[in-house]
C-alpha cells in the first residue's frame, strides 16, 4: 500500500509539473500617460510576440517563469518575469514609464571637476589638424565595401577622356560590379532578417536546416526584401517573412507534384 501511494504521489506531482510548463493563453493590460496602442510584447523565453489593442489590451502564450518585454516609443522598455501570482490575475496589469528625454546641463564658463581628461576637454584646446587643413583631400562618409571600392576605381579617371570608366563600361565591367553589390546589399539585409526572426518564423514548421536556408536564399528575390529590412516597425519584417514563407511552401507542393 505503501508502495502505490509513492506512485501515485509522484505521478501527480509530475502532472503537476507537466501542467505548469505547458503555454497557455495569458492576457494584460497596459496601462501609461498617453497611447498604449500598439506596444509590443514579447514572450523572450517562448519567443512569442503580439501588439496590444487600442485600449493597451493583448493575449500572448506563455507560463510560468517566462519573461515578458514590453516596450515602445514613448515608454522606456520594461521586463517582468510571470511568477504564479500574476498567471493568477485576470488580466495583468502592466504600469509603463513614460520616456522623457532630457537635455543635457547647460554649464556658463569652465568648470574644473579634478578628472584630468574631462578637464583637458573643457579647455581651449585648439583642434588638431586633419587632412582639410593641408589641402589634402579626403574621405570622412560610410567605410566603402570591397566591391563599392572597385566600383569607385572603375568609374573613375581623369585627364581629357578618361579611358578607365571607358573601357570599363565597355567590357561589363563596370555593370558585373554593380549588381554584386547589389547583391551584397541583399545578403547582409537577409542575414540580418534570419538572425532577428528565424525562431520566430519556423516556431511551428517542421523544418530541416536545410529547407529553412533554402527559404531565406528564396527571399532574396523578393521586391520587398529591402523594405523590410529597413523598416522600423517590427512588425513589417515578420508579416513579410510569413507571407514568403506560405509562398515558398507552395512552390515546395508544386515542385514535389512535377517530382
Amino acid at each position: 500500500m505503501r508502495i502505490n501511494f509513492y506512485l501515485i504521489s509522484v505521478f501527480t506531482l509530475l502532472l503537476s509539473v507537466s501542467a505548469s510548463a505547458q503555454l497557455r493563453d495569458i492576457k494584460g493590460k497596459v496601462i501609461g500617460n498617453g497611447e498604449v496602442e500598439g506596444i509590443h510584447i514579447l514572450n523572450k523565453t517562448a519567443l512569442k510576440y503580439t501588439v496590444t489593442d487600442i485600449d493597451g489590451s493583448f493575449v500572448i502564450s506563455a507560463r510560468l517563469n517566462d519573461t515578458l518585454t514590453i516596450s515602445g516609443l514613448r515608454y522606456k522598455t520594461k521586463e517582468l518575469v510571470l511568477n504564479k501570482s500574476m498567471l493568477e490575475k485576470n488580466p495583468i496589469e502592466i504600469f509603463l514609464t513614460e520616456s522623457i528625454t532630457q537635455l543635457d546641463q547647460v554649464v556658463v564658463g569652465k568648470v574644473l571637476t579634478g578628472d584630468l581628461g574631462s578637464d583637458i576637454k573643457n579647455q581651449d584646446v585648439e583642434t588638431p589638424i586633419n587632412f582639410y587643413d593641408l589641402g589634402i583631400p579626403g574621405y570622412t562618409g560610410k567605410p566603402k565595401t570591397l566591391n563599392e571600392r572597385k566600383l569607385s576605381e572603375a568609374t573613375s579617371g581623369g585627364g581629357f577622356l578618361p579611358l578607365n570608366p571607358i573601357i570599363n563600361a565597355i567590357t561589363g565591367r563596370t555593370k558585373m560590379l554593380k549588381q554584386r553589390i547589389k547583391l551584397d546589399k541583399k545578403i547582409k539585409c537577409v542575414d540580418k532578417l534570419k538572425a532577428a526572426y528565424k525562431d520566430i518564423i519556423f516556431e511551428d514548421e517542421e523544418f530541416s536546416e536545410e529547407l529553412q536556408n533554402r527559404f531565406f536564399n528564396f527571399i532574396m528575390d523578393s521586391e520587398k526584401l529591402q523594405g523590410a529590412c529597413n523598416s522600423d516597425n517590427v512588425l513589417t519584417p515578420i508579416t513579410f517573412l510569413k507571407e514568403e514563407l506560405k509562398l515558398f511552401k507552395i512552390q515546395l507542393i508544386s515542385n514535389d507534384k512535377k517530382d
